[in-house]
């Protein structure tokens, strides 16, 4: 939020003294004289911030994925493209929907900014709607009373650090007609019951033990969300993952 709150300054004031520069200043100076150093840098950058800023506000915002907790459909260092047009056109910085397009569906990888911290994106995957009641227990999921179908795949080894191995189970689960890798841990976890408040959503990670998300500090404002995640178009330690479609 502080990026895009410093381009659209930044953008603004650019084209603010280009507009200047075209009603005031130029009429004033003689022929052959060279416009001011300022005026010069900011008739050069304004086009391209305005680009810049026109894309990433409305079109597609990339991100880099900086933790294990969307494992195994994300891993750390998948850099991501987020289509910001997928729920709505919607005002920079400020976030209010100026003409709604979609709405949020249940799987939906989505980017937000973080409740407790606005400044801070987070990334996880829509479970709970506008009043859905949401049980998980025994790390299985129910939704509005249904048992989400899990059906197990295979045993999933990955490096939690330079010297340490996590393993895990991977199923697949199935959302309610999104279907979708997830992956749970022989370990305890608590049980949690909820009830999505209207305006707001539940997210998940798919790493389920191993997420912070909603089921620790909350639920997910409608105008926090920031767009759906569709693509990986970047991964230098692993290549092979450039292209992925994130379902």
């Amino acid at each position: 939020m502080i990026f895009a709150a410093t381009l659209m300054g930044v953008t603004f004031l650019t084209g603010l003294i280009c507009l200047l520069d075209l009603t005031i200043l130029k009429p004033r100076r003689g022929l052959g004289t060279k416009e001011g150093k300022i005026v010069e840098y900011a008739k050069s950058f304004f086009p391209v911030l305005l680009a810049v800023f026109i894309i990433r506000s409305f079109v597609i915002e990339p991100f880099k994925i900086p933790s294990g907790s969307m494992m195994p459909t994300l891993i750390s260092g998948d850099f991501i493209a987020v289509n910001k047009f997928s729920y709505g056109l919607r005002l920079p910085v400020f976030n209010k929907t100026l003409i709604k397009v979609g709405e949020p569906k249940r799987g939906d990888v989505i980017v937000f900014h973080y409740p407790k911290d606005p400044n801070i994106d987070y990334i996880k995957r829509l479970i709970g709607l506008p009043g859905d009641e949401i049980r998980y227990d025994n790390k299985q999921l129910f939704i509005n009373g249904e048992a989400i179908t899990q059906e197990f795949t295979s045993d999933y080894i990955y490096p939690l650090s330079a010297d340490q191995l996590m393993q895990a189970k991977e199923y697949k689960e199935f959302l309610m007609g999104a279907e979708h890798a997830m992956l749970i841990h022989d370990i305890p976890d608590r049980n949690y019951q909820f009830k999505v408040p209207l305006g707001h959503y539940l997210a998940m990670g798919d790493n389920r033990d191993n997420s912070s998300d909603g089921r620790v500090w909350g639920f997910v404002p409608d105008e926090y969300l920031v767009g759906k995640a569709f693509v990986i178009w970047l991964n230098f330690g692993v290549p092979s993952r450039i292209g992925e479609w994130i379902k």
